[in-house]
Parts: structure tokens; sequence; C-alpha cells
């Protein structure tokens, strides 16, 4: 099969039983852990540098966040759609269908990406005024939302293409391309956030120059970084001839509705997930905003340090997706047993630690991002409730991605948003925040919860193995099939 040959000529070929699991697992995300480190540096660094102009400035970047995700998330949840059948199609060595699908994920972006962008920048005061921010804040999330939007159509179209690439199994693309632009963002924000200024360094006196536009300067980089990504993954596809994902201009982009509806059928669960993802995070963080500014930014920056633990999650996760879906195309059905578990008892040995090191150093992780005392010790407190959650989160979100690289998203749509909904949204912001006035550390012992519930009911539905035939029809896989796997 072309696709088996061209892993070979890299040196790997994840369908060979001989190879042991691990080797395959931390071959492919190894590129994705360090994309993660470095994005999450970026992030942290946005949040240190916004967060010295003051609490204000934190809630200003976070404020809109979740509606933000909840509209993004339409476009990630047609990725699942395209990357799912992507990676089968690479597994069942059909290059043509491999082509066909990268030319849908384009249309995608044209049709669906751009609006919702459009969508974003409309709305980029009324948001912050939905969600409820204080009046110090309100002006400069607006402002930040505007400045954003520009590159948003840029950024939706690198998730997606990144998303494609890591289903064809290449996951050091998407690393080279957001090392030049994490790189970009942080100096970007160097130069944007504060004004022309005197430095130090080894005893001489520098003049570094500077926009001093703040709150906008942290919108500029972000808007310009986005931009840079999204072209270069949108000209990878055009100019990178040997890829399995290459096509032209010249190319047929007619819709092909049974493609369309593979898509859709895997897509429209994962869609309705995410929006209950994020609607819940929307009544969570109207919820948390009517706590006043001291708990909105105490709630940015124990997420910003939290986000440390979700790179090993994330990567496992891709990787299980990528792993099981090229098993299933090949019809391999009892070597993507073998990757789901592999995947999830590594990731969650991982976490174990990664759990143990933030509720260690919590306190030096938040001050980091806030020169708050208020903020410093209330997200102190909130991190060290959550890093109870990780090896259950991590778990679930890795068995959660391998069922969606079996083209399976109904059962991790019913179980992430019933959870999410009634132990997050339900008990955590409604009663314990709305209700009782608990304040924000019970909305985060409520996800502890959460987590440990959902993985429980991940356990269970792979259980089952029906999972292994979610996907199935003449054209998306071969006809000889193995026995499912006991």
């Amino acid at each position: 099969m072309a696709a088996s040959q061209a892993m070979k000529r890299r040196g790997v070929d994840l369908l060979d039983e001989s190879r042991s699991p691990l080797r395959n697992i931390l071959w492919l995300a190894w590129p994705i852990f360090l994309e993660n480190v470095l994005t999450t540096l970026v992030s942290y660094a946005d949040t240190i540098m916004v967060g010295r102009l003051g609490a204000y400035a934190n809630a200003a970047v976070s404020i809109s966040n979740s509606v933000v995700f909840l509209l993004n998330g339409v476009i990630m949840s047609l990725g699942v759609g395209v990357t799912a059948l992507i990676s089968q199609s690479i597994g069942a060595g059909d290059r043509a269908l491999t082509k066909k699908l990268v030319r849908h994920a384009v249309l995608i972006l044209l049709y669906i990406g751009v609006p919702i962008a459009i969508i974003l920048g409309v709305l980029h005061r009324a948001i912050p005024l939905w969600m409820g921010a204080e009046a110090d804040v309100i002006d400069h999330a607006a402002r930040y939302n505007l400045i954003c939007a520009f590159g948003r159509p840029f950024s939706i179209a690198s998730m997606m293409i990144f998303s494609a690439l890591r289903g064809c199994g290449d996951t050091k693309t998407p690393l080279r391309i957001n090392m030049f632009v994490n790189i970009l963002n942080v100096v970007g924000n160097f130069f944007l956030i504060y004004p022309t200024r005197q430095i130090s360094f080894l005893g001489a006196e520098f003049t570094i120059i500077g926009a001093g536009w703040g709150v906008a300067g942290a919108a500029a980089a972000t808007s310009i970084a986005m931009a840079v990504g999204g072209i270069a993954a949108i000209m990878l596809l055009f100019t990178k001839k040997d890829s399995p994902m290459h096509i032209t201009l010249r190319d047929d982009y007619h819709l092909d509705f049974h493609v369309v509806g593979q898509i859709f059928k895997i897509s429209i669960p994962a869609m309705i997930e995410r929006v209950c993802m994020s609607g819940a995070n929307v009544v969570i963080s109207r919820c948390i905003a009517s706590l006043g500014t001291i708990s909105v930014a105490a709630n940015s920056v124990y997420v910003t340090a939290e986000s440390i633990a979700f790179m090993p999650g994330f990567a496992f996760a891709a990787a299980s997706t990528t792993l099981v879906g090229q098993s299933i195309g090949a019809r391999k059905l009892n070597l993507a047993d073998r990757y789901m578990k592999s995947c999830v008892l590594l990731s969650m040995a991982v976490m174990t630690v990664a759990g143990l090191g933030l509720f260690i150093f919590a306190n030096q992780l938040v001050t980091l991002f806030t020169i708050d005392q208020e903020v410093i010790k209330l997200a102190g407190r909130c991190l060290r409730i959550a890093a109870i959650l990780q090896p259950a989160q991590t778990g679930a979100m890795v068995f959660a991605g391998g069922l969606r690289g079996a083209g399976d998203t109904l059962w991790p749509m019913i179980i992430t948003a019933s959870c999410m909904w009634f132990f997050r949204a339900g008990i955590g912001a409604i009663l314990c925040i709305a209700i009782l006035g608990y304040g924000l550390p019970a909305a985060v012992a409520c996800m502890v919860v959460d987590s440990y519930v959902r993985i429980v009911l991940f356990y269970l539905r792979f259980r089952t193995g029906k999972w292994k035939n979610a996907v199935r029809g003449p054209r998306m896989m071969p006809k000889k099939e193995e026995a499912p796997a006991e």
C-alpha cells in the first residue's frame, strides 16, 4: 500500500504488528507533545505579559474564550470527521480518497470557517457584554476580540490542516510550523504590548522600541501569528508534492455527497458534543463572572497553569486517533484494540506524575502569571484541586481520541456532554456558585468527580468492542476483514 510504503521510507510502519505499540505511540506523540509545550509556553508568555498590566487585562483576554471556543468547535468537529476518514483511508492505502478528503476540508474552510470568523468579528463587543464583563473590562475585551478576528480564518485553516496531517501520521510538520508561529507571537507581544522603554543587560542600557498598545498589542501579535501559521499550512497542501495530502488548483472540487455524508456522519455527534461542552463552559464562565474580576482572573490564571498537564494528554489522544484509525482502515482490529489500551495506560501513568507536580508547585506556577496576591491565593487553591483529576481526565481524553479515530463519535458525545452539563455546569456552576455561593474552588471540585465518572463510562464503551465497526461502506474500507478481537 502506498501509505504503508511511505511510512517505511521514513523508518516507521505504524501497521507493523511485530513492533511494540509503545514505540509507535511515542514516535507519533513526542512531536505533538513538544508542539503543545511550545503552544503552552506562548500561552504562559501571553498571560505573564498581559498580567503585568493588571487583573483587568487578564479578564479582558479570557472573558470571551468560551464563546470563541463554541464557534471554533463547529470547525473542529468537522475536522474530527476529516481526520478519522483520512487516517482510515491511509490505513486502507486509498491515496485518491485521501486527496478527495483534503479537498473537502478546503471546501469546509471556505463555506463554514470564514463565515464563523466574520461572526466573531461582528460580535466583538456583544460577546463580553453577554458574558457579564465588568465596566473596566468591556472596552479592552471588545478591542481584543476585533483585532483577533482578522487572524481567525487562518487559525481555523491551520487547525483543520494540522488535524489532517496527523491523520496521515505526520506529526512533525505541524510542530515545525508552530515553532515559528509561537516565536513570532512572543516577539510580537514584546514589541506591541509595552511602550518604548529602557532595559539593562550586562551593565549596558538599551532602548527597546514599543507600541504601548497594551491588551490590543497582545491581540495584534496573536492575529499576525495566526495568519502566518494558516498561510503556511495552506501552502503546504499545494507545494509538498510527496505528501499524500498534496492537491492542486486544477483538481476537481465538486462536492461528493457520499464523502460529505461520511464526514457528517462522524462529525455531527462530535459537533453536538463540542457545542454542549462550549455551551456548558459559557454557563460556567457566566457564573464565574458573577463572582467578580478577581475570580475571573484567578480562573484564567489557574486554567493557564493547568494547561501544562494537558500537553501529554493531547499528544496521546492524537496518537490514539491516528493509530486506531489507520488500524481500522487496514482492518487490523486486534491492533486497534492494543493501541487503544496502550495509549490509555501510558497516558494515565504520565499524568499521575504530572498531577503530583501541579499539586506540589501550585503556588509557584500561578505566581508566574500575575502579581495580584488575591488572584494568586485563589488560583493556587484551585490548581491543587485540579491536580487530582489529571489521570482520569487524560485517560478519558485518550479513550475518546481512539473512538473518534474509529469513527465512533456518538458515545463520546453522549458521555462527555451529559457529564459536562450534569457535574460541571449543573452542580459545579449553577448549584455551587449561583445558588449556594460556594465560589470557584467548589466548581473545580465538581470537575474532579466529572473526570472519574467519565473515564469509567469510556472504559465500558471500549469493552463492548462495537466501536470497531462504527464506519462501514464499500468506498471507505477494503473488503477483507480480520475477525474481531475477543
